[in-house]
């Protein structure tokens, strides 16, 4: 037993559970994992996270405002910062990405687009970190960083920089202009479990800042781990739409909506890649591999239809990066 898991365990024996088992429940990109307490028929969720690489204090700020609006977070039970453990009620383990298929998924992308329009509504956001041009450039320089330059060994000639620059430059001043609101940061299949009160069950939201209006439900709708026809995921985008306009969209026009959305994705997917190449690389977490087709298909979707998008299509085609992706091995 690792010293990290023995001294939960003590933990957890001083807040009188007994005749327990406790198993890895999950794992996620960052510090922290999770484990099944089991006591009889009852279950728990121990989040672990190591107090010098994570902190509980903003996992239970972000859990108390979802659950202030009566969306599913888990509840709190017993919380000790110091040693950065966190006892949670248990939402099973049926996420959207185990249950997700083509006759219910309407239902259950309902149930999370109705879950986004109460968090950008009803939470203020203004106590949260802004999702500001220093962060928007930072994550995406992860995707140079670490699957181009590391990954993949590519260094950008001059002209490509040109490329890579006004790309960059594009998806920051789109992300600026939109309505700033509540952002769950990581809204997408993994991150939602499937229950049967208040579906869905919210994960990992403790990274939410105040941003972009367009971010969760792109994570949500072109998500990196599940892809559905672009048809579809327009219709899905632009039925939220048609709420959002009534509140905190008014006067916003739905081909504007759908630029914002789609540049959106390009942002968020060029930061995923390059976390995924990051996970690869630096923690040895090779399965995010896997990912990167998927999500570098969303940037050739984007750059061909997106005129302003032309320089990042130009750029994928010139260094043939998904002739590139498909040669590695996973």
């Amino acid at each position: 037993m690792s010293d990290r898991k023995e001294q939960m365990k003590q933990w957890l024996d001083g807040l009188d559970y007994t005749d327990y088992s406790l198993e890895i429940a999950s794992e996620d990109a960052s510090f922290r994992r999770y484990f099944r307490l089991q006591q009889g028929d009852e279950s728990w969720i121990v989040m672990d996270a190591p107090p010098e690489k994570e902190s509980c204090d903003a996992f239970v700020k972000i859990a108390n405002k979802l659950t202030g609006i009566r969306l599913s977070a888990p509840e709190i039970i017993h919380q000790n910062h110091e040693l950065g453990f966190l006892v949670l009620t248990d939402f099973g383990d049926v996420s959207y990405l185990q249950d997700l298929k083509p006759e219910n998924a309407n239902s259950l992308y309902g149930d999370a687009k109705s879950a986004i329009l109460q968090m950008q509504t009803r939470i203020n956001a203004d106590d949260l970190p802004e999702y500001d041009e220093v962060l928007l450039r930072q994550e995406m320089g992860l995707f140079k960083e670490w699957f181009l330059e590391k990954l993949m060994g590519i260094e950008l000639s001059e002209t490509q920089l040109g490329l890579w620059q006004m790309t960059v430059d594009t998806l920051v001043s789109s992300a600026l202009e939109q309505p700033q609101v509540f952002v769950h940061r990581d809204f997408h299949s993994r991150n939602l479990m499937k229950i049967d009160d208040r579906n869905p069950g919210i994960l990992d939201f403790q990274d939410a800042v105040k941003g972009p209006v367009t971010y969760d439900l792109v994570s949500l709708l072109r998500d990196c781990y599940v892809e559905w026809p672009e048809p579809q995921v327009d219709q899905w985008a632009l039925d939220f739409y048609d709420f959002a306009v009534l509140d905190h969209l008014e006067g916003v026009s739905a081909s504007k909506f759908m630029r914002w959305f789609n540049l959106m994705g390009v942002q968020r997917h060029l930061k995923a890649i390059g976390i995924f190449s990051r996970l690869k690389l630096r923690d040895g977490k090779e399965q995010f591999l896997e990912d990167i087709p998927r999500t570098l298909g969303y940037l050739k979707i984007v750059g061909m239809n997106e005129m302003s998008m032309v320089g990042l299509n130009a750029l994928i085609n010139e260094l043939s990066l998904t002739f590139r992706v498909k040669k590695l091995k996973w």
